[in-house]
């Protein structure tokens, strides 16, 4: 990363990484559990994806909005 951006461009991009993350997310978490009944070892692989993309939409949330609550979805809970 080379190029000099501002505040307001840094915090685009870092919403951007966030409905990204938040749409990958949810696609993995919607393949976990349509391959449970068939593919069990895939669904298993696909919850761990799911909590992978997870764990940096929480990252990024607590950049954007420092001590705020946690972004959460369907399933997640939210840890304390």
């Amino acid at each position: 990363m080379t190029d000099v951006v501002d505040a307001d461009e840094l915090l685009r991009r870092i919403r951007r990484g966030r409905e990204r993350a938040a749409e990958e997310e949810r696609a993995w978490r919607e393949r976990a559990q349509s391959l449970t009944a068939t593919d069990p070892e895939g669904a298993r692989e696909a919850a761990q994806r799911a909590r992978s993309f997870e764990a940096v939409l929480l990252v990024l949330g607590e950049i954007v909005r420092p001590g705020g609550d946690p972004a959460r979805s369907d399933g997640v809970k939210q840890v304390t």
